[in-house]
């Protein structure tokens, strides 16, 4: 994730983001950085990293969501089919193992 503050004066649209994890402090200064671009004051925060940068189409963290996500759903089945049928559900969590490594 990379932190952004783009306006484009010719269409009048701004955006900021990709702060994930590093809170207000971060949110707080895309927001200067976005105010003085707009103002078009010169500050030095328009020369800033966080201006025209754009992230790739694809972030890897939704493969990260959908990994972890997935193991946490096959581990809640094995539970509960193990519940069901009063056996280890041994294919399941083999299954899970091989995933984790």
């Amino acid at each position: 994730w990379h932190a952004f503050a783009n306006v484009d004066h010719s269409t009048g649209l701004c955006a900021g983001g990709g702060y994930v994890g590093d809170g207000v402090a971060l949110a707080n200064l895309v927001g200067r950085t976005l105010a003085h671009q707009i103002a078009d004051t010169g500050d030095p925060l328009t020369r800033s990293l966080l201006v025209g940068h754009t992230s790739k189409k694809w972030e890897v963290e939704p493969m990260r969501w959908l990994g972890v996500n997935g193991l946490l759903a096959l581990t809640d089945f094995a539970d509960r089919r193990e519940r069901r049928t009063h056996q280890p559900s041994k294919r399941v969590l083999a299954v899970r193992d091989r995933l984790l490594g």
